[in-house]
């Protein structure tokens, strides 16, 4: 399918977010830039279809939940297949700002991959202990393999173009941090490129956040563990693709 080279799907990876999910979509149709909205429902027991589809957005749900990276596959999947030019996740939660998505979509005017980074002298997000920790850690070892300076490895608030697009579509691990860290140290083996932009978090609207007191403290390990392998592992010829 033929669209414009500068068409841009939203991917919103959902799961159990009925409360929330609705405020997103009809926030990011509210800012009257002539995105699509694309609802991942990764396999949720609650009425977030329902909810989503009723705000105005695609829904595309997944039989039972296989994760952050397994919806966002299926987002930028369903982005090549369509032929959007771009296209950013935004998580469902509320707590990135639809205002800020231009300013994101902006960075893909010199790299692949542009990162919304907390962590840029803009809003007042911020992490302690153990988890602080890993973050700086994280950053300071990608930022040596994606060869520019990175604040925000984890930030779930990116946008691909279309080289990142068919690099997602190919590889997208699902697993431990896999949509964050393992997805970009990929994408910089295989010679994409990236770059960040400040952006501002807001607080989650309902619910709870997925880490507690307990995940941030087995945090620094984990994550420290992820990246490794995520360094290690080279990717395959298909998932470089053609050459």
């Amino acid at each position: 399918m033929t669209r414009p080279a500068d068409s841009v799907l939203v991917i919103v990876p959902a799961w159990n977010e009925e409360q929330n999910v609705g405020t997103t979509v009809r926030e990011i149709l509210g800012t009257g830039r002539g995105y699509d909205v694309a609802v991942v429902d990764d396999g949720s027991m609650d009425a977030t279809a329902t909810v989503a589809r009723e705000a105005g957005a695609i829904v595309l749900s997944l039989p039972f939940n296989l994760g952050v990276g397994g919806a966002m596959r299926t987002g930028f999947t369903y982005a090549q297949r369509m032929g959007y030019g771009r296209a950013i996740q935004v998580d469902a939660d509320g707590q990135h700002n639809p205002a800020d998505i231009d300013r994101v979509l902006a960075g893909l005017e010199t790299a692949d991959i542009s990162i919304g980074a907390r962590f840029s002298d803009v809003g007042d997000y911020q992490v302690r202990g153990p988890r602080k920790w890993a973050m700086k850690l994280l950053a300071a070892i990608v930022s040596r393999v994606a060869k520019t300076k990175l604040t925000d490895v984890t930030s779930g608030f990116r946008a691909a173009g279309p080289r990142a697009i068919d690099q997602y579509v190919r590889y997208y691990p699902a697993e431990y941090l896999g949509d964050t860290l393992d997805s970009l140290v990929a994408a910089c083996h295989t010679g994409l490129t990236v770059t960040q932009v400040p952006v501002a978090m807001r607080p989650r609207a309902f619910g709870r956040p997925s880490q507690g007191a307990w995940g941030s403290t087995v945090y620094l390990l984990r994550s420290a563990f992820a990246l490794s392998l995520a360094i290690m592992r080279r990717p395959t010829g298909r998932e470089r693709g053609p050459a």
